[in-house]
């Protein structure tokens, strides 16, 4: 039986929306960059961007585009959101695995930027546990 969610809900689904909404606008920002902005950057993070393997722009492109259908999902109160959410999850830990242990990402840029994808991966860890959580309260079915 469902159950009218709270605002609170709504509130956080609306939020999670506009969050993801900037990762994909990040995303499509990195693949369409011109070529005059990567002149443009030092030696270094030309290097990095050149060097970065497929599977990490794969993986970028599952963790941005699932979480938003995660977010339209939970909005239109669907139980699907929480498995779209965990796929979402799985392209964060596979990005962030060339970020921290592969790539040379916090040689260039700095130890300072690792804090973004922590922040990332424990909102997407957020996002999994509040679908369950509403699916559970039967707000979502």
């Amino acid at each position: 039986m469902k159950t009218k969610p709270p605002v609170f809900f709504w509130i956080i689904s609306i939020i999670a929306l506009i969050w993801n909404l900037m990762g994909c606008a990040a995303y499509l920002g990195m693949q369409m960059m011109p070529p005059e902005a990567l002149e443009g950057m030092s030696e270094a993070e030309r290097a990095l961007m050149e060097s970065t393997p497929v599977w990490v722009t794969a993986s970028f492109a599952v963790a941005v585009w699932f979480g938003l259908l995660g977010c339209i999902l939970l909005l239109l109160k669907k139980s699907l959101a929480h498995p779209v959410f965990i796929i979402s999850v799985i392209g964060i830990v596979v990005q962030q695995i060339w970020n921290f242990f592969i790539g040379d990402t916090f040689e260039v840029y700095g130890a300072e930027n690792a804090i973004m994808p922590v922040v990332v991966l424990l909102i997407g860890i957020y996002l999994i546990i509040f679908s369950k959580k509403a699916k559970e309260n039967n707000w979502i079915t």
